[in-house]
């Protein structure tokens, strides 16, 4: 069953794919869609195949998004090329665009994740044909196209009995909440946790997540409708930090002994404050900086409590293929079980990609966001 726009969608089980999150790339590179994807050499037949997409001419607010014709090559050796059906929106594309991430060059296309049809496969590949129905999340960038070139062994199919627009939306967020939960801090029964932005995309999923696990969860939120979302997910403390100081609150529900973890996507905003809302030898995650970049923080600022302190990217969680589809089938699983519920409350064409952004950044939304081809 299908039901966009704030309704609830349920789903079951693939098997899927990657991404990274994370504050610099200056230890690796993520490359944007190869040459051969989206370029504007020669084509392998006399008439080029064009596509639209997405591209990224200058670094800046929404309004440098610019749909337009580029030219799609053959797939090479272990490649196959992808007809995308619905797109994955993350905060990672605005950290791109605005050049808080860096991407290789200038234009690039934005956007980690996608579900597609195969239209081409590369020579000598095996496991894949035209027809298949896939998914990937993470490198390379480059989704916001209607069609891409990508690795073979990046995708996974998706079963028949998912929408594309749910898998697309569940992939790079399912993916980062499953290493954060269950590998950057492990949550066990009785830990209390705090999550920043509890109802966005990763927030609802790690609130649902961490109920299921056994922990307290605390959950900061903007506004009343969110507060009502992030009940629904599991929380069992709800703080309106536009009403309430969140570390005073945190004090009072933890009696003063503080969480076991924060896992904080927002920065700059809260960085400090999560620091705070710490008990002794506690876990700082800090995963995202949707309000900027957190200022430096001084060693005696983690050592007063022993704490820990770590920003970490799904990249070097999902370092073989094998890692990878364990921690996919791990999502899988709780997603069919009924554990995690997925909600794509907002759907654009990919041609309003600048307004996706627009209303992601005015914190407008609230669950998943996709674009459609």
């Amino acid at each position: 069953m299908l039901l966009y726009s704030n309704k609830l969608i349920r789903f079951q089980n693939p098997l899927l794919s990657l991404l990274p999150i994370t504050s610099t790339l200056s230890s690796f590179s993520l490359p944007l869609i190869r040459a051969s994807t989206l370029t504007t050499r020669a084509s392998l037949s006399s008439q080029p195949k064009m596509v639209k997409a997405i591209r990224v001419h200058e670094l800046g607010g929404p309004q440098v998004l610019k749909f337009e014709d580029v030219e799609i090559g053959e797939p090479k050796e272990g490649e196959v090329r992808v007809r995308n059906k619905a797109i994955g929106i993350n905060f990672i594309d605005v950290y791109f665009r605005k050049g808080v991430y860096k991407a290789p060059s200038l234009p690039f296309t934005p956007g980690m994740e996608a579900v597609g049809v195969v239209t081409a496969v590369g020579a000598g590949l095996t496991g894949r044909q035209v027809g298949d129905l896939v998914a990937y999340a993470g490198q390379p960038m480059g989704s916001y196209a209607e069609e891409q070139i990508l690795p073979a062994n990046k995708v996974v199919p998706v079963p028949p009995s998912i929408d594309p627009v749910i898998a697309a939306s569940v992939m790079l967020k399912g993916m980062t909440a499953q290493f954060l939960l269950r590998r950057c801090f492990k949550v066990e029964p009785g830990h209390t946790i705090l999550v920043h932005a509890a109802a966005g995309g990763v927030g609802s999923l790690l609130c649902q997540w961490g109920n299921a696990l056994g922990a307290t969860v605390i959950g900061t939120v903007s506004s009343k409708e969110k507060a009502a979302q992030a009940k629904e997910d599991g929380c069992h403390h709800i703080i309106i930090y536009t009403e309430d100081d969140f570390v005073t609150r945190v004090n009072e529900i933890t009696s003063g002994n503080g969480v076991d973890v924060v896992y904080d996507s927002v920065g700059k905003d809260t960085f400090e404050g999560s620091l705070a809302c710490l008990k002794l030898r506690g876990y700082m995650v800090s995963f995202g900086q949707s309000s900027g970049s957190p200022d430096p923080v001084p060693l005696s600022a983690i050592a007063t409590k022993s704490l820990f302190l770590t920003r970490p990217s799904l990249m070097q969680y999902v370092v073989t293929r094998d890692e990878l589809l364990e921690a996919a089938g791990e999502l899988f699983a709780n997603v069919a079980s009924g554990v995690l519920k997925v909600r794509v409350n907002h759907t654009y064409p990919l041609s309003e990609a600048a307004k996706a952004h627009e209303d992601l950044e005015g914190r407008k939304t609230s669950g998943s966001a996709v674009l459609i081809p």
